[in-house]
């Protein structure tokens, strides 16, 4: 059968099928990035204090999921965490694991958006008699937020896309599905496709709007 004989024929049963695995991919996105938003700004803040013991940590954590793949980390979650009396399931493995990857970047994103803030707000805020844990709260971080959400947005696309790998770990996401139906029936090309159609379905708004904001810091700039 041709290409369109083969999609008249059966996708409808491809679109379902791999529209069931979507509530699984954003669940993973979802709560991956709100490991990393936290996390990340924990690391960030490691990274830019004046304590060595707490710098140091930090460019390790940096150095090591940076660079390493993020499957031999989610490997290591899933995998190794038991030897250590730890059985994380699928899901979690995959939120923890793509979460920890991701805060190691998002950090980064912290650490550029506080260090675009003028230090002297800083010692303002602490010369009147602000601590610096709500000088940063209140003064710092309300500032940086608009330099952050352009390339946060970005990240969340590129977390998004990353969710494809956790099928490796049994997770029964839109990739996972996808190739259960390649096995299912012999037909790879329109299943990857339709799969590839749904990412853009998602990922072209969120591009738009990462757009938009950066417009908008550059008209505050």
């Amino acid at each position: 059968m041709t290409f369109f004989q083969i999609l008249e024929k059966n996708g409808w049963y491809f679109f379902t099928t791999l529209l069931s695995g979507w509530p699984a991919t954003l669940t993973v996105a979802s709560g991956a990035l709100v490991f990393a938003l936290i996390f990340g700004l924990v690391i960030a803040l490691m990274r830019i204090s004046t304590w060595r013991l707490l710098r140091w940590p930090a460019t390790a954590y940096l150095e090591f999921f940076r660079g390493t793949p993020a499957l031999v980390q989610l490997f290591v979650i899933y995998f190794g965490f038991p030897d250590w009396g730890f059985q994380p399931s699928p899901l979690q493995a995959a939120i923890i694991g793509l979460g920890m990857n991701g805060a190691a970047y998002i950090s980064e994103i912290y650490r550029a958006g506080i260090e675009s803030i003028h230090r002297g707000q800083m010692e303002a805020a602490l010369s009147l008699g602000m601590t610096p844990i709500k000088a940063m709260q209140h003064i710092i971080l309300p500032q940086a937020i608009r330099t952050m959400l352009p390339p946060m947005t970005n990240f969340s696309i590129v977390l998004l896309k990353d969710t494809a790998i956790v099928f490796s770990i049994g997770v029964l996401e839109v990739m996972a599905l996808a190739r259960q139906l390649v096995t299912e029936t012999l037909t790879s090309a329109p299943i990857y496709l339709m799969a590839g159609a749904m990412y853009l379905c998602v990922t072209i708004p969120m591009a738009r709007l990462a757009a938009r904001l950066e417009r908008q810091r550059q008209a505050w700039q």
